[in-house]
């Protein structure tokens, strides 16, 4: 048995991560093992972990409550979901924590299963501290194809009598904190065309050519936004757009019937996400499909949403900001282009919430991917400064 797993175990963040690290939580599969063995050992401190389930009953959130139930506290949240391996070239076994040079191999231990064991580890902390707040750990799944657990957690809590006084959402900023992050919608788009002989070509109606025309409207617009609002906290400071795959065809003596496309719209917070992508739909329905539906009224565009992330803007004023600058020893903020559950919590609970925790972006979903030893620490240190501010 796992050190970590020991009944009451005073665990250090490393070898909570060598354990977290053994569970093969790609996305594609389930979680419940790592579930199962998080929540047993929680249960030995009789601490009553309650689980979100899927639809499938395959993956579950992970949700426990340590210190007082009539104050508001502060939600830790982490998800427990990582990114394929396969086609990456590792050096080392990706499920099996190595130690090199200060650093901390393994698939997740910076993306963000380093955040979730800082957390962990601190459970008996927790329990032995005169707390006056409470602490939350909450651990989703199906983070990273879309933010797709947390949502029934975060629901649950939006019906709290008691709104939770703050989220820190550890993600790994270099325990950086920050107070932004862009919304992302991305949509997988299908254009239904006529097929035929190409030496007939204008007798039918080309997907390709469609799907092109209409790539090249959602290239205008993206070259539209970068006039637009800036915000140079970002390190892509404006709205953006991006069409990354494209399907269609069979041969080029035939028409093409079929082709297919997936884009995206990241867009900084203040901006009308919904009006962009209305933008994208109303030039298909207006503009395209009268043309194609002139040649045959079988033809046609489809949009199918892939994910939809709102986006995080933390007031610089708001209380948890100052708090997480103080916690990290930090004098600043800033914001950053990729999207988190952060924005879930604002959105759909009202809840303050920044992004803080250890690990460099630059390291995650990538081969050998690893956390720096001095990372874990600086998360550790921020956590106990938490139990000293929930204890005085």
């Amino acid at each position: 048995m796992p050190y970590f797993m020991m009944p009451k175990a005073r665990p250090t963040s490393r070898e909570v991560l060598a354990d977290l690290v053994s569970f093969d939580t790609t996305s594609g599969n389930s979680n419940l093992p790592l579930i199962d063995h998080v929540e047993d050992w929680l249960r030995s401190f009789g601490l009553e972990p309650c689980r979100f389930p899927d639809a499938t009953g395959t993956k579950s959130n992970l949700l426990v409550t340590i210190g007082p139930e009539d104050v508001p506290g502060y939600i830790l949240s982490g998800h427990t979901d990582v990114v394929p391996v396969k086609g990456q070239d590792w050096t080392s076994d990706p499920f099996v924590l190595r130690e090199e040079d200060g650093k901390l191999f393994g698939r997740g231990a910076c993306d963000m299963k380093g955040y979730v064991a800082c957390c962990l580890s601190k459970v008996p902390h927790f329990l032995e501290a005169d707390l006056k707040s409470p602490f939350h750990i909450a651990l989703s799944y199906d983070e990273e194809v879309g933010c797709i657990g947390v949502r029934s957690m975060v629901a649950d809590m939006a019906g709290w009598d008691l709104k939770p006084l703050g989220c820190f959402v550890g993600e790994p900023t270099k325990m950086d904190v920050i107070t932004g992050h862009k919304a992302k919608h991305s949509f997988r788009v299908t254009v239904t065309g006529k097929s035929g002989h190409s030496s007939l070509a204008p007798n039918f109606v080309n997907a390709i050519e469609y799907a092109a025309a209409l790539i090249m409207k959602i290239r205008e617009i993206g070259e539209r936004l970068a006039k637009g609002r800036h915000d140079e906290l970002y390190d892509m400071p404006v709205t953006t757009s991006h069409v990354g795959v494209i399907r269609g065809g069979t041969q080029l003596n035939i028409v093409p019937e079929l082709c297919s496309f997936d884009f995206e719209f990241r867009s900084l917070p203040e901006e009308d996400a919904e009006a962009l992508n209305e933008e994208v739909f109303a030039y298909a329905r207006d503009v395209l499909e009268p043309r194609m539906k002139a040649v045959d009224p079988d033809c046609g565009i489809g949009f199918h949403l892939i994910s939809s992330i709102p986006g995080l803007a933390t007031g610089a004023d708001e209380e948890i900001v100052a708090l997480a600058k103080h916690l990290a020893g930090r004098n600043g903020f800033s914001k950053v282009a990729y999207g988190t559950e952060a924005g879930l919590f604002r959105e759909m609970a009202g809840i303050p919430t920044v992004v803080v925790g250890p690990g460099d972006i630059a390291q995650a979903h990538t081969p050998d991917e690893f956390v720096e030893i001095s990372e874990l620490a600086a998360c550790d240190a921020f956590l106990n400064r938490l139990i000293a501010h929930c204890s005085a």
